[in-house]
C-alpha cells in the first residue's frame, strides 16, 4: 500500500470507480487499486460497505469512505492542493452537485431500462432520454464554462469528472442498439469537451475499451432481464 494509505476497491468497468481514480490522479496522489469482480462480491466489499455492498470504496489508512460522489468530495477536502475539484463558490458548488445528481438519476434509470427492455419499441423512449440528457448538458456546458475547456473552467472539475466517467457508455448504447444517441452536430461544445476530457493527463489511459464494455453490458443485460422476468 502507498505511504499515504490510499487504496481503491473498484472495477475496470465501473464509471463510479473511474470518478475516484480521475480525482486521485488530479491531486497527484499515489494509490493502490484492488479489482472487485462482484461475482461473487468479495468479503472485503461486504465488510467495508455493508449497507449498500457496492463499489467504489476508498480506504484512507483506517478510514473507509463509500459512494463515488462522496469519495470525490472527500478527496477534494482532504487534499487541498490545486486543482480544486469542486468550485470554491458555494452557489457554484450547489449547482455542480445538482447537475451531477440529475445526471446520475436520469442516466442510470435510462441505461438500465434500455438493457431490460423487451424490444426496440420499448427501448425508444429511454434512448431518447439519453439524447435529451446530452442536449441539456450542452446548454449547461455553454453556461458554466464561459467558453473555456471544461464545465469547471480551465481545469477538470466535479461535473466534468462525473459526466466524463459515463461518457464511453454512449458508444456502448449505440453499438448495442444500432442507433446514434449522441449527435455531434446538435451538441458541438459537448463533442469538443469529450475529446479534451479524454486526452487530459488525469484521464488518458483510464477509459475502458468500448468492446470490453459491450461484453460486460451484455452480461448485465441478461442478468437484469432475467431478474425483471421473475
Amino acid at each position: 500500500m502507498p505511504p499515504n494509505g490510499l487504496k481503491l476497491l473498484g472495477a475496470w468497468f465501473s464509471p463510479f470507480a473511474l470518478r475516484v481514480q480521475i480525482s486521485l490522479n488530479l491531486k497527484g496522489l499515489d494509490y493502490e487499486v484492488v479489482e472487485e469482480t462482484l461475482n461473487p462480491k468479495s468479503d472485503l466489499l461486504l465488510k467495508s460497505n455493508p449497507v449498500h455492498k457496492k463499489i467504489p470504496v476508498l480506504f484512507h489508512g483506517d478510514k473507509v469512505i463509500c459512494d463515488s460522489t462522496i469519495i470525490v468530495e472527500y478527496i477534494d477536502e482532504v487534499w487541498t492542493n490545486a486543482p480544486s475539484i469542486l468550485p470554491s463558490n458555494a452557489y457554484d458548488r450547489a449547482n455542480a452537485r445538482f447537475w451531477v445528481a440529475w445526471i446520475d438519476d436520469k442516466w442510470l434509470t435510462s441505461m438500465r431500462s434500455i438493457l431490460v427492455a423487451e424490444d426496440d419499441e420499448a427501448k425508444k423512449p429511454h434512448l431518447e432520454q439519453i439524447e435529451e440528457i446530452h442536449e441539456r448538458m450542452e446548454e449547461v456546458l455553454n453556461k458554466f464554462s464561459e467558453g473555456k475547456a471544461f464545465f469547471g473552467g480551465d481545469t477538470i472539475g466535479y461535473l466534468d469528472i462525473c459526466l466524463g466517467s459515463i461518457w464511453d457508455w454512449n458508444r456502448v448504447m449505440e453499438e448495442m442498439n444500432g442507433r446514434k444517441v449522441f449527435d455531434e452536430a446538435k451538441n458541438p461544445a459537448l463533442a469538443k469537451w469529450a475529446k479534451t476530457f479524454a486526452a487530459h493527463p488525469a484521464v488518458n489511459g483510464l477509459l475502458p475499451d468500448t468492446h470490453n464494455l459491450i461484453e460486460f453490458a451484455e452480461v448485465f443485460e441478461r442478468k437484469w432481464t432475467a431478474e425483471a422476468a421473475q
